[in-house]
């Protein structure tokens, strides 16, 4: 019986103890300064639109009677369609090829500078290679046209064909209004 007592208070004094402490390493982090970069930090604005942003990025859904007709053995199954973007993979006997994607830089201008130094050209538009795995297209300073390898059979040249496969010219001029 004495040991059951025994064993009944060691419990609660454990838990006494863990509660205690618990309590204390509460009041001690609240009471530590707060770091010399948490101003820093508070201070960067997060990357979300303006509302006028906002209100002129093209929907992604105008992008879509722009993409390349699959056809010939390939099929084309759109993935995502958001404000400023819409992509779709490209597959052939099940396998994902590419993913094909059309983007407005409008709120993200960083992407459309990458183009500016570009002395490669797709029908008359600075073109870019994306890593070792895409290629992409500026059409207007504005909207950005990739193609990107998810096959290591879908080469360069492949993504080249089919960027022109796309109404590269309807899209410049959804970027011009």
């Amino acid at each position: 019986m004495f040991r059951k007592i025994f064993q009944a208070a060691a419990v609660v004094g454990l838990i006494a103890l863990l509660a205690i402490g618990g309590c204390q390493l509460t009041q001690m982090r609240a009471s530590q300064p707060q770091s010399q970069w948490t101003e820093v930090e508070s201070a960067i604005e997060p990357a979300t639109p303006t509302a006028a942003q906002t209100a002129a990025v093209l929907p992604g859904s105008q992008f879509n009677p722009f993409f390349p007709e699959p056809g010939e053995g390939y099929e084309r199954v759109y993935t995502q369609e958001k404000a400023g973007f819409a992509a779709a993979k490209l597959k052939q006997n099940g396998a994902d090829l590419a993913i094909l994607s059309v983007s407005d830089t409008i709120n993200n201008p960083t992407a459309a500078t990458k183009y500016q130094s570009s002395l490669q050209q797709i029908q008359g538009y600075p073109a870019i290679e994306i890593g070792s795995t895409g290629t992409g297209v500026l059409l207007n300073d504005r909207i950005q046209v990739k193609v990107l390898s998810r096959s290591e059979r879908f080469t360069p040249a492949e993504r080249e064909a089919w960027l022109k496969k796309f109404d590269l010219a309807g899209l410049a001029q959804l970027a011009a209004q």
